[in-house]
């Protein structure tokens, strides 16, 4: 099993970080069939082959994933993709 740890500065305000971590899961749920919802300021994520979290800290957000058998084998093309939506969305 593999594990995926990403840190993301940010300088937008609580309430538009929160609406970003939402963009982000609607494109990772869109692209890999992900369930999400939030606990305090954790979105905690789940899917086929993945469980994670995306969670808002003061000034960046901070996602971690443990990927199954499959995914594993292509996890610097997910690393890859929340990396890409996170500048996306982020900044």
């Amino acid at each position: 099993m593999s594990s995926i740890d990403i840190r993301h500065a940010h300088s937008l305000p609580v309430d538009g970080a929160r609406q970003a971590i939402e963009d982000v899961a609607a494109k990772l749920a869109e692209r890999f069939g992900l369930q999400s919802n939030w606990l305090g300021d954790v979105l905690n994520f789940s899917g086929s082959g993945v469980d994670g979290a995306i969670e808002l800290l003061p000034g960046q957000v901070h996602v971690t994933a443990k990927l199954g058998f499959l995914l594993s084998a292509m996890k610097g093309m997910v690393e890859g993709e929340i990396q890409r939506v996170l500048k996306e969305k982020l900044g």
